[in-house]
C-alpha cells in the first residue's frame, strides 16, 4: 500500500514537472506582444517577416484601394476633371503592379487583360480631355476589370454595386 502511493505521488511528481517544462518551453517560444513595436522589436527576423507578411495580407488589400479609386476616377470624369482621374487611374496601376508583387499568380491575367493595353488606351483617352472619350474608357476600363475577375475565377465580385449599376458618366 505504502509502495502503491508512493508510485502515484512519484508519478503525479513527474507529470507536473513535465507539464511545467512544457509550459515553459511554450512560453519561451511565443513571444509577448505587449510593445507597440510590433516590427522593430520582434524577436527575430523570421518572425518580422511573418508579421509584416500577415499585416499586408495578399491581393484584396490592393483591389480595396483600386475600388476606390475607380469611384473616384469614375466622379472625376463626371466633374470633367481629367487630371483628377488621371492621376487615380495612374495610382490604379501602381496599386495592381505592386499586389502583383505579392500574388505574382495573377500577373498573366492582369496584364493581358488590362495592363498591357487597355490602361494605355483609357490613359490616352484622359489626357485628350474629350470627354466622350474620357466617358467610352470608364466603360472599357471596368469591362477589363470584370473580365480579369472572372479569368481569376472571382467573378462573383463583379455583383456588386460598382460593377452593376450604371455610372452618370455614360
Amino acid at each position: 500500500m505504502i509502495i502503491k502511493r508512493q508510485r502515484i505521488i512519484l508519478t503525479g511528481a513527474f507529470t507536473l514537472l513535465l507539464a511545467s517544462a512544457t509550459v515553459s518551453a511554450i512560453a519561451a517560444e511565443t513571444p509577448s506582444v505587449e510593445t507597440k513595436h510590433w516590427i522593430t522589436q520582434a524577436p527575430s527576423q523570421i518572425v518580422k517577416d511573418k508579421r509584416i507578411e500577415q499585416y499586408l495580407r495578399g491581393f484584396d488589400q490592393p483591389m480595396w484601394e483600386v475600388g476606390e479609386r475607380y469611384q473616384h476616377l469614375e466622379q472625376a470624369i463626371i466633374d470633367s476633371n481629367f487630371e483628377l482621374a488621371s492621376y487615380h487611374w495612374n495610382k490604379i496601376k501602381t496599386t495592381i503592379e505592386n499586389g502583383l508583387m505579392k500574388r505574382p499568380a495573377r500577373r498573366q491575367n492582369a496584364e493581358a487583360i488590362l495592363l498591357n493595353h487597355t490602361w494605355g488606351e483609357v490613359s490616352k483617352a484622359f489626357a485628350s480631355k474629350d470627354i466622350s472619350r474620357a466617358k467610352l474608357a470608364v466603360v472599357k476600363a471596368k469591362a477589363a476589370c470584370m473580365a480579369c475577375h472572372a479569368a481569376e475565377n472571382v467573378a462573383f465580385i463583379n455583383n456588386q454595386p460598382l460593377f452593376t449599376q450604371n455610372s452618370d458618366n455614360g
